[in-house]
């Protein structure tokens, strides 16, 4: 009997050194949780049996239970590298179609040829499909899809608004509109431009002369052109068929055929003012062009397209936003336009709450899908497939899938790792009682032989 105690025990080591070495050689694995060895004593005795002569059967291993601990992070420059502080694991599928689910904490992600997420195994990275908004639209397991950046353009989008405030120079001399030409800047007194887009997001220059009108006192009138076409031409066929009169409410015929908005000032340098070619006021105050299709925009975009200045303008209130007319040097103080050019692929944002951005050059970005995170009630009862990744089981409980930053699920820190939650140095304690451990045993067994070869020498 004192045979097979010993060598339990000498088999008890032996595992012991095992789960210990295997700590150790992936103290440098991202995502590894290190493994205790638990043993109990063996004790078999019956309901006849004398309970206090019992001495014990040797030693068993109950279990090698790994401990789901918080790993230290380490941070990389690489935004796929994903890290879980908290309780939550990554789901991962083997192939896109799958629905055979793993979990891990390694956060070691890239992309493979169609751009999915993937890690070193190949397996897809899920997350949950969200809204316009950034909310998630589902967060059960089943609705998880596998994670995919784009290599898609960002969409483009025309410019509806320009939004200009200037200061007028009050000291300039005043012109004769009637002799405007934008060729030659002796017949205006200021200019400024700004790019605005068309609906397939080409670009285009909006110019914007002002001229200081020397028939009335503090009055300018504003003529707008894009790329060198004027917008509101008296008898231009763009948009609205021509007319006896200016085509567009708010114009003032210029003795070229040029027509554009009057500005009024008061004594004071504020903006009263914008006139309709009847002399009534506008009630907006807003300069609006007429469509943009024919021979001002060919390139076949939306040729309705109209794009709308905006001053700021209210007529009962006199505002630092709205232009002005004081005697200093022409001034542009804001000058924004709403459109968007065709934007590439920049950059990939990871939110800690798991939302995946895209992000494009021209200053846009959507969200794309959140990355899934999956908790359990118990997790030392997950089936483990790698040092890296497990499985449900029936012990572990049903996987609950949910959003980082909610509940006990945890956070995602992007461009961070989770490095192995092994203690280097009480492994190596913990290897050398092993080994004193197993060599105790050894002699017991040592000593057991001995004795058994006295007794076989006795003649």
């Amino acid at each position: 009997m004192s045979f097979n105690i010993a060598l339990s025990g000498v088999s008890a080591a032996q595992r012991d050194l095992d789960t210990t070495a295997n700590n150790i050689a992936n103290v440098n694995t991202v995502g590894f949780k290190e493994s205790r060895t638990e043993f109990g004593d063996v004790y078999a005795s019956s309901l006849l049996a004398g309970g206090k002569t019992k001495v014990g059967d040797g030693v068993i291993t109950q279990e090698v239970a790994q401990q789901f601990s918080q790993g230290s992070l380490q941070f990389t420059n690489n935004s796929l590298d994903l890290a879980v502080t908290g309780n939550g694991f990554f789901a991962t599928i083997p192939e896109i179609d799958s629905r055979e689910f793993s979990f891990t904490r390694a956060g070691m992600f890239k992309l493979d040829s169609e751009n999915f997420v993937v890690n070193s195994n190949g397996d897809n990275l899920l997350g949950f499909p969200v809204n316009s908004d950034g909310t998630s639209s589902s967060v059960a397991l089943s609705t998880t899809q596998p994670v995919r950046i784009p290599d898609s353009s960002g969409s483009p989008q025309p410019t509806s608004e320009v939004s200009l405030k200037m200061n007028l120079p009050a000291g300039d001399d005043a012109v004769n509109v009637d002799l405007f030409n934008p060729d030659d800047p002796l017949t205006y007194n200021a200019a400024t431009s700004v790019t605005v887009f068309d609906s397939l997001g080409d670009s285009h220059v909006m110019t914007y002369y002002f001229m200081k009108d020397s028939a009335a006192t503090n009055e300018w009138v504003v003529a707008t052109y894009m790329d060198e076409q004027p917008l509101n031409t008296e008898g231009n066929t763009v948009g609205v068929p021509p007319t006896t009169g200016p085509n567009v409410v708010g114009e003032t015929s210029l003795g070229t055929g040029i027509s554009g908005y009057r500005m009024t000032f008061s004594a004071g340098g504020d903006f009263t003012e914008i006139q309709n070619a009847d002399g009534t006021p506008s009630a907006t105050g807003d300069i609006m062009s007429v469509a943009l299709g024919g021979t001002i925009l060919s390139n076949g975009s939306d040729p309705t397209q109209t794009i709308s200045t905006n001053f700021a303008f209210d007529p009962s209130v006199a505002t630092p936003d709205e232009p002005t007319q004081f005697a200093s040097a022409f001034e542009v103080t804001s000058l924004e336009q709403d459109g968007l050019a065709v934007g590439r692929l920049t950059g990939i944002d990871i939110g800690a709450d798991g939302l995946v951005r895209a992000t494009y050059s021209n200053g846009t970005s959507e969200p794309i899908i959140r990355v899934a995170l999956v908790r359990f009630a118990n997790d030392q009862g997950l089936t483990q497939q790698s040092n890296t990744q497990w499985q449900e089981s029936i012990l572990s409980g049903e996987a609950l899938a949910g959003e980082a930053t909610t509940g006990t699920f945890g956070d995602i820190n992007s461009s961070a790792l989770e490095q192995a939650n092994v203690n280097l140095t009480t492994e190596l304690i913990d290897l050398i009682i092993a080994q004193r451990n197993f060599q105790a045993n050894s002699r017991a067994l040592e000593v057991n032989n001995q004795l058994n070869q006295t007794i076989l020498n006795i003649r």
